[in-house]
C-alpha cells in the first residue's frame, strides 16, 4: 500500500516541546516518583520512553527505570503480519510489581497494542498502576482504552496513515500525516 505525505504535524522542536509537556504531567500527576517506571513499547515508543527519562532526570534529578517491552508474541494478529515474525527481546530487569508504570507509545490507534503490552506487562508483575503516555492519539479506537497524557490528538480518516520517523531509528524527528494512494 502506497502513501504520500500530506501534512506535517510534528517537527523536531515541536516533538521536543511535546515530549516535556508530557513530562511535566507526568511529574505532577505522580507527586512522589521514587516507585515510578517507565516502560516503551518497542521501537519507537522505547525511544520515546529513553526521552521521557531523559527530560525527568534533567528536571527532578532522579533516574527512573527503563524498561522495553516487545509485544509481538501477544498479538492477535501474529499471523497476520509475517509467516516468519522477528520477536525482540524485551529487557525490564527492575520488578515491576507496586510500582507506577509509564507505559509509553508512539500512536494510539484501535488500542491493540496497548492491549497486548497490558497483557506482557502483567506477566513481569503486578504494578501499582500503568498510565499511558503517547505522542499521537489518532482516535478510531476499536477497545475501550485512553492515554493519560497525550502529546497531540490528530483526528484521521481510515484512509490516513500516522508516520512518527525518530532520530534514533530514522535520522529525523517529524510526524506526518500521509494519505493512501489510490491505483
Amino acid at each position: 500500500m502506497a502513501f504520500r505525505e500530506k501534512a506535517r504535524i510534528l517537527d523536531e522542536e515541536g516533538m521536543r516541546r511535546v515530549l516535556l509537556r508530557i513530562t511535566h504531567e507526568i511529574l505532577e500527576k505522580n507527586k512522589t516518583i521514587s516507585d515510578l517506571a517507565v516502560i516503551g513499547i518497542r521501537t519507537r515508543g522505547a525511544y520515546l520512553a529513553e526521552r521521557i527519562i531523559g527530560l525527568i532526570e534533567e528536571i527532578d534529578k532522579f533516574k527512573v527505570p527503563l524498561g522495553i517491552l516487545d509485544i509481538n508474541l501477544y498479538r492477535d494478529d501474529l499471523t497476520l503480519l509475517s509467516a516468519q515474525p522477528i520477536i525482540h527481546k524485551t529487557e525490564i530487569d527492575f520488578d515491576i510489581t507496586d510500582k507506577k508504570i509509564i507505559l509509553v507509545d508512539d500512536v494510539l490507534f484501535t488500542g491493540r497494542t496497548i492491549r497486548c503490552a497490558l497483557d506482557a506487562l502483567i506477566d513481569f508483575g503486578r504494578p501499582k498502576l500503568i498510565q499511558l503516555a503517547v505522542l499521537i492519539d489518532r482516535g478510531h479506537r476499536e477497545l475501550p482504552i485512553r492515554a493519560d497524557y497525550v502529546g497531540k490528538n490528530v483526528p484521521t480518516s481510515l484512509k490516513e496513515n500516522i508516520n512518527v520517523k525518530l532520530k534514533e531509528v530514522d535520522g529525523i524527528d517529524e510526524v506526518v500525516i500521509e494519505e493512501r494512494i489510490n491505483g
